[in-house]
């Protein structure tokens, strides 16, 4: 195998393929890249054995071939050359490593067989269909802070994708995410395809490779599915993943459908002043108690360890008051999220699910239990 290549383009393949490949692998193959050089093109290609994610960049390539070297060595050298630079990969018979040359800078890195790198099977896919870029995007932004990184509940550590029908009997795809303590949700129309596709929980590794990926997408994302796997092409990429094997919670039975009691705020001086008040919080429960009287909400933190901290924020509540407290982190993160200016909380009483929606996105929602305070 020889090729040339610019080192950008390189760069740019590398960084998406080399962050699955994880630090310490008792497999030592497992810690290569695969490059697989042929026409005009130079395509990486690294696994976990749960994660797959391949890209092809332009080369000019003289002499095809494939072999594997050490992925966070390649990535770190060529990190470093010069922006511009063109970078030589070069792989002979009587030398059993790769050889990187750029302007004076050379590099030997071991190398593996090529036919010893275990591939993914691409077969059994029977979903397909395609999704704007910046629509799935939104899907994984707007959940997956909600994902468990308990691992013993190991089907709550990912996001559950599926279709459903909203209220007006359209077809939406569907994101979902809990740990139990709170659960966000967020739909998107379904596209053209994606209807009566098996419900699908894809793992947080996954869910944030696929993010980095989405970063640099322009095009249409497709996406297949099968019981086990999914995979998304993004252009030169392709990230296939194994899926959760389990059965997602009846999630619906938590949203709350007739929270009575509205309160509306402004939702930048409310995670302001969230923020403020937690800054004396207990670490282990992070609390912050909302008082809730007409046109205000009086937020306290109460630490005997560290002090107390109380803030008034006007807001848009008319019922009757009631106190309930709230994770403060779990305040900021669903904060976060809203896009408009004004937050909408729907509440029931201090022990019950608190419904919080988003009056400029009206295909997400999220939920928040309670803390005893």
């Amino acid at each position: 195998m020889r090729l040339t290549i610019e080192r950008s383009a390189l760069l740019k393949a590398l960084n998406h393929v080399q962050s699955v490949v994880e630090r310490r692998n008792t497999i030592p193959i497992l810690s290569n890249v695969l490059l697989s050089a042929q026409g005009d093109s130079l395509r990486l290609t690294a696994t976990d054995l749960d994660i797959e994610i391949s890209e092809a960049a332009s080369a000019e390539v003289e002499r095809g071939g494939q072999t594997t070297a050490p992925a966070n060595y390649l990535y770190d050298f060529v990190r470093k050359l010069p922006d511009g630079a063109a970078v030589k990969l070069d792989v002979s018979g009587d030398d059993p490593r790769l050889l990187i040359t750029a302007g004076k800078s050379r590099l030997h890195l071991p190398i593996l067989p090529a036919g010893d790198f275990p591939s993914m099977p691409s077969d059994g896919f029977e979903t397909r269909f395609e999704v704007e870029p910046t629509e799935l995007g939104r899907l994984i932004d707007k959940t997956r802070f909600a994902i468990s990184t308990e691992e013993t509940r190991y089907y709550l550590n990912g996001i559950f994708f599926h279709t459903v029908a909203n209220g007006s009997g359209e077809a939406m795809l569907r994101a979902v995410a809990t740990d139990g303590h709170r659960l966000a949700l967020a739909d998107y129309a379904a596209p053209k395809g994606a209807q009566g596709m098996p419900g699908v929980i894809v793992p947080r590794k996954t869910i944030n490779e696929l993010k980095r990926l989405l970063d640099d997408a322009a095009d249409l994302v497709e996406i297949s599915v099968s019981p086990q796997k999914i995979r998304f092409a993004l252009g030169d990429a392709v990230l296939t993943s194994k899926l959760i094997d389990g059965s997602f919670p009846e999630y619906a039975r938590v949203i709350p459908k007739s929270n009575s009691k509205k309160l509306k705020i402004d939702n930048k001086a409310f995670s302001e002043a969230v923020d403020r008040v937690a800054t004396v919080s207990a670490e282990r429960s992070r609390s912050v108690r909302l008082a809730l009287e007409k046109d205000k909400v009086t937020l306290t933190v109460n630490n005997p360890d560290a002090g107390v901290a109380t803030e008034d924020l006007a807001a848009d509540y008319g019922d009757d008051g009631m106190e309930i407290g709230f994770n403060a982190r779990y305040l900021l993160d669903v904060a976060q999220q809203i896009e408009g200016e004004e937050a909408l909380f729907e509440l029931a009483d201090s022990g019950s699910p608190t419904l919080v929606r988003d009056e400029a996105d009206d295909k997400a929602l999220y939920v928040l239990m309670p803390l005893r305070v």
